[in-house]
Parts: structure tokens; C-alpha cells; sequence
């Protein structure tokens, strides 16, 4: 509990429970996600507002064989219990069928070792197509120094294929000293080769659209945001309703 307020305490108003599954260890199963009330007796405040914070669910399946697939192609009732659904692909098989044919929301790159395989660009185009964002990790990069080597590179080697679009920056941190905060996580950004503009877009923007993705793909239908523009001035002038003109006789 004192981990997520310290997350809110430093300017997040929404955090994910994340739950993985690696199908190479037995007696994996997909089972319903815990209830929050179980969790927190109480939601905190965001920092500077009057809302509660958001705690969402995320289910994370580890695939290192293409039958390992086939759990999300069905229709799980537990599955569509979670807010959001991530796969992390081992091979680069894998990444084809994550980006192009699975119904998840977020592909989660590997940091912690040399990728054993090149990002094409066909696969990360469709992926952004479909709405779906790659997420980048740093906690790794905190705990240990090769991994930090191994966090840039793989990042680097992600931007130059897809121009620094989708990208989510999260931590997996397991720890309340391995968080930071949201205007520190984007300038982590700036070393992966975002620009300013995607750095902050990775832990605001596309997180937003991740979560609505997710509930598009939980109703199976569609989620209409909506963002009021503001009318020109041109636009106010021309439908201001003219003045009649009096003749005198």
C-alpha cells in the first residue's frame, strides 16, 4: 500500500497491478485479478486535485512458443477481467504474431539482455495500426549498469524502426526507491531517443490511449473520447446573429 501512495505522492494518478504468467514454469493459469477492496481499504487523493487515484489491472503473458498464443486467441472470462493485456514475445516470431494478430494492448520490449533479434518495420507499423504501444522499462537500468547498457541499446534499436511512436515508458518497479517521477521518466526518455515531445507523450498520451484501448478491446465494441476544440475567433464573428436595421419613414 505505502508503495502506490509514494506513486501517487510524486505526480501519477493511475497505477496498474500487474500479473505475469511465464508459460516455461508449470501450473501456470490465468485466474480472476485481485479485488481492490481486498487491497486498499481507502484510495488516496492525487497530489494537487480532488480525485482518487485510478488503480487498474494488467495481465502480462511471457510467450516463448507460438501454442503459448493461443490462451489469448480464445475467450477467457478471466482474461477480460484485466484492464490491460501486454505480451512479452522471446523471438522474433513471436513479436510478428504480437504485433500483427494478437488482441493486447501493449508488447513489452526486453531490456535486460542483447535482443536476439532486429525490429523489422512491417510487424511495428501494423502493431501501431492496430493501436497498440511497445513499453519500455527502467527499473533495470537503476539496479544494475549492464543493463542499463542493454536498456539504450534495445530502445535505440526500437526508435530507429519506429520513430519514437507508441512507445509507453513504465518502471516494474518492485520497490518505492526504484520509482521516479513522471518529469524524471521522461528525460530517462530523452536517452532512448525520443524527442521532447514523444518523451512526455510516453508517460501521459499514449498511456491514456493504452487504457482505452484496453476497454475497447473488454467491450468489444469501441470507446469514443471526446475533446471540446475552442471555436475560432473567425468562426464566433461569423455566427453572431446580425443586427436588424430600423427604417424610419
Amino acid at each position: 500500500y505505502s508503495y502506490y501512495v509514494f506513486a501517487f505522492s510524486v505526480g501519477y494518478s493511475a497505477v496498474a497491478l500487474n500479473h505475469v504468467i511465464d508459460f516455461k514454469e508449470k501450473k501456470q493459469e490465468i485466474v480472476k485479478p485481485i479485488s481492490l477492496s481486498e487491497l486498499f481499504p481507502s484510495l488516496p487523493i492525487v497530489q494537487g486535485t480532488s480525485k482518487r487515484i485510478k488503480v487498474l489491472t494488467r495481465l502480462t503473458l511471457v510467450v516463448s512458443d507460438p501454442s503459448h498464443c493461443n490462451l489469448l486467441r480464445s475467450t477467457s472470462a478471466n482474461i477480460r477481467l484485466f484492464d490491460i493485456i501486454a505480451v512479452f514475445p522471446k523471438t522474433e516470431k513471436l513479436f510478428h504474431i504480437a504485433c500483427t494478430t494478437l488482441d493486447v494492448d501493449l508488447v513489452c520490449i526486453n531490456v535486460t539482455e542483447k535482443l536476439p533479434f532486429y525490429f523489422r518495420r512491417p510487424p511495428v507499423n501494423m502493431a501501431i495500426d492496430r493501436g497498440i504501444c511497445f513499453e519500455l522499462l527502467y527499473a533495470p537500468a537503476i539496479k544494475d549498469s549492464t543493463m542499463r547498457r542493454y536498456t539504450v541499446s534495445n530502445a535505440l534499436s526500437l526508435m530507429q524502426i519506429c520513430k519514437g511512436k507508441n512507445i509507453v515508458i513504465s518502471s516494474a518497479a518492485e520497490r518505492p526507491l526504484e520509482l521516479r517521477g513522471p518529469y524524471d521518466v521522461a528525460n530517462l526518455g530523452l536517452l532512448f531517443g525520443l524527442s521532447e515531445n514523444e518523451a512526455k507523450a510516453a508517460v501521459s498520451t499514449n498511456c491514456r490511449a493504452t487504457i482505452l484501448h484496453g476497454e475497447t478491446r473488454k467491450s468489444a465494441c469501441g470507446v469514443v473520447y471526446t475533446v471540446k476544440k475552442p471555436r475560432k475567433v473567425e468562426e464566433e464573428e461569423t455566427t453572431l446573429p446580425s443586427k436588424k436595421l430600423k427604417l424610419k419613414l
